[in-house]
């Protein structure tokens, strides 16, 4: 396929203001849909993306059902996203993992930061989880999973495509294994600690690698102190913790299933009778906490997206300081909150905001000692905000107030 092969999408007057600066997405408002009909075109079909006066700007496929109609993969030296181009970017992208990361255990590819838009593979070694969120790259799974497997000889393939934006580009909704047979659970290695996880039913895929500087962070803190792990998940903060020498752990997560893999993973690093787990809605069991007179020294908060969207900003921004205020109550004087969030519309400033605006109404003071970010594997495209969305904040509780 040429240049010349490609259907072209023409867009509006000013509307390529945003993808000169180095956005990858158009939205369908922006589309002259008079100049070229967007409806004619098929979801996943590349095209050649252009301005009001026919200069082209860049590549990319569509989707003419959704907002973000079109998705660029190139500004040009690329007019086709084939098997050579998406070989040639996995390629890039396990470069940099590799340089960065002692053992094989990373996010492999991070969607439009890597130059695959649509695109999630985490690594646990020899096993890969594939998660397509895009019809254009729905298209090229075969080329994706062929690339994949020949660049690092994997042994199991997951590809877990149920995620609910898969529903919004008018995709079905599977799991499949086309690669391997699946264990149960797999291995994985972080900060020198061994995990076991269950991928068919685990959360996403399987792990959170984006919070890995900062669980790291965490362990300098850890040594003989008593953890609560709040939205544990399988484990991943608190053990880390248990790791480096912290007296004892609560893992608090609405998921007994989950809870049950943390114990395997407290007493996979020899810390089996450290650990205690409490199956519940996180609100409520912060306040059974609170009545029982219980005190830790860490609390960390790692709740899923309380802002999906855009409109439940007033919502979630309420949630994160009901939660905040509640995990501080059940701090000791001189310990540690570690506040984290991973919803992309509330930003550092905002969430910084809802803790002190938590800290103030319990009457108590913080200081913020360390600010953490995603990890290099979740790499920032620097013209797309939406690849940013991970922050955690180390917030120290002064006495004497």
């Amino acid at each position: 396929m040429n240049k010349r092969s490609l259907p072209e999408l023409r867009l509006k007057k000013n509307e390529e203001r945003r993808l000169r600066a180095g956005h990858l997405w158009v939205y369908s408002n922006e589309v002259d849909t008079v100049a070229t009909p967007l409806k004619s075109l098929s979801a996943g079909e590349q095209v050649k993306v252009c301005d009001q006066r026919g200069n082209t700007l860049g590549f990319a496929y569509v989707n003419p059902k959704t907002l973000i109609c079109a998705r660029l993969y190139s500004f040009g030296r690329h007019p086709q996203l084939d098997a050579g181009l998406i070989r040639e970017r996995l390629a890039t992208a396990l470069a940099w993992r590799t340089q960065c990361f002692d053992e094989p255990c990373y996010r492999w590819i991070y969607g439009e930061s890597d130059g695959l838009p649509g695109l999630v593979v985490d690594r646990y070694f020899d096993v890969l989880v594939v998660q397509i969120t895009a019809a254009g790259m729905e298209r090229l799974k075969e080329a994706i999973l062929e690339a994949l497997t020949d660049l690092v000889k994997a042994r199991v393939v997951l590809l877990k495509n149920d995620t609910p934006a898969r529903e919004l580009e008018g995709l079905a909704s599977y799991t499949e294994t086309p690669v391997g047979s699946l264990p149960d659970s797999i291995e994985l290695v972080e900060n020198q600690v061994h995990f076991e996880v269950p991928l068919a039913t685990g959360q996403k895929t399987g792990w959170y690698y984006d919070h890995r500087l900062n669980r790291a962070r965490l362990s300098s803190y850890a040594k003989d102190k008593r953890i609560l792990d709040v939205f544990s998940y399988v484990g991943a903060w608190g053990i880390q913790a248990l790791d480096v020498g912290a007296q004892s752990l609560l893992c608090v997560d609405s998921s007994k299933n989950f809870l049950q893999v943390a114990e395997q993973n407290a007493k996979r690093n020899q810390r089996a009778d450290a650990i205690e787990t409490l199956a519940g809605d996180a609100f409520d069991v912060l306040k059974q906490l609170q009545a029982e007179n219980r005190r830790f020294d860490i609390v960390i908060l790692d709740p899923p997206a309380f802002i999906k969207r855009r409109k439940d900003m007033k919502e979630g921004t309420q949630a994160y300081q009901r939660i905040n205020r509640l995990a501080m109550k059940l701090v000791e004087a001189g310990g540690l909150l570690v506040s984290a969030s991973c919803s992309h519309h509330l930003s550092a400033e905002q969430m910084k905001n809802e803790i002190r605006r938590a800290a103030m109404k319990n009457r108590q003071q913080l200081q913020i000692v360390e600010q953490g970010h995603q990890g290099p594997d979740h790499p920032v495209h620097l013209a797309m905000p939406e690849t940013e969305y991970l922050k955690a904040f180390f917030c120290r509780l002064l006495p004497g107030y």
